[in-house]
């Protein structure tokens, strides 16, 4: 039986005992008490981890300009909730890693159930709510062990959130440290934007970070003026990566360059020849932003409407 239709069965059940337990006050005092219903299902589009997930990876063609793309995966958030073959749920502040506040001094602990599907979009909600000692609640999702590309065309169309303290990121990070610890194994930020819509703030950025383990690591990156609300409208966020070279691109518009890059760990192209996975959060304060003040509105949501990943041609 599909989950659906347990699920189902499970309310139908739970609603006849209920209309048939009635309410306990009256009836034969030789009758024996009705058998207990059972636990509630769990709620609808509740995120549960799952072990030993099939890892699947892409090697893509580079693409170059007048390519015709082929589609190598995508989520188009059209199901009922996420699919935990596809996505990890992450939990926390990092500390279980080793990195408090997640390397950032931010101020949210993630929930699974931060991140939900919502009339055909993939919604994360960050909300002024106090968890695990913490004053806020968010999620953060990943597709490790389960997706990793190397090379290609990955997008998103992205509605980001605003507001004094808020931090979205569309990014990358290695499947497997071959070259040593963040940021020697490398890192590649798609989009992230701090502060929008304070004082005008309307810029997204686009940075890949390198070099040594930390503190000896390096970073480069670009930013981009949005030229329509970023929070109040959905752009395509893309990179297009092949192996001497990564390109970001808002709507279409190529901003940001790269082709230099090092590591530590081996000569050039290390670290960006291997595969990464990818990642979808809304961070809440830390060392970029800031902390949330007053005028911050809560709670503040991402929507992302698909992610894809392409290859170029042969």
């Amino acid at each position: 039986m599909n989950t659906s239709k347990q699920l189902l069965v499970s309310i139908l059940v739970s609603l006849g005992l209920a209309a048939c337990g009635g309410g306990g006050g009256g009836g034969g005092g030789n009758n024996p008490p009705p058998n207990p219903p059972p636990p509630p299902p769990p709620p609808t589009g509740s995120n549960v981890n799952i072990d030993n997930p099939t890892l699947v990876t892409a090697d893509n063609f580079a693409v170059s300009p007048g390519d015709t793309l082929t589609l190598v995966w995508s989520d188009e958030f059209g199901a009922a909730q996420l699919d935990p073959e596809t996505w990890f749920f992450e939990e926390g502040d990092g500390s279980q890693y080793g990195i408090p506040g997640w390397g950032n001094n931010e101020l949210q602990w993630y929930l699974p159930d931060s991140a939900q599907l919502e009339n055909g979009n993939l919604v994360i909600t960050a909300r002024n709510e106090a968890s695990n000692g913490k004053n806020y609640t968010s999620a953060r999702i990943n597709t490790r062990d389960r997706f990793a590309l190397r090379y290609g065309r990955i997008e998103a169309r992205i509605r980001l959130p605003a507001g004094q303290g808020i931090w979205p990121a569309f990014w990358m990070l290695p499947q497997d440290n071959v070259y040593g610890g963040w940021a020697a194994s490398g890192e590649i930020d798609i989009v992230e934007a701090v502060n929008l819509g304070v004082a005008g703030n309307n810029t997204v950025h686009g940075t890949i970070h390198f070099g040594g383990e930390w503190p000896n690591h390096l970073q480069s990156g670009g930013s981009y003026l949005v030229p329509t609300d970023a929070a109040a409208d959905f752009h395509v966020y893309a990179l297009e990566w092949d192996p001497t070279e990564i390109r970001w691109y808002v709507d279409g518009q190529l901003y940001s360059m790269k082709n230099s890059w090092s590591s530590a760990g081996a000569a050039f192209p290390a670290p960006f020849d291997q595969h990464f996975y990818i990642l979808l959060n809304v961070a809440v304060g830390g060392n970029w932003p800031g902390a949330p003040d007053a005028s911050t509105v809560f709670p503040v949501t991402m929507e992302v409407d698909y992610v894809r990943v392409y290859s170029g041609e042969p």
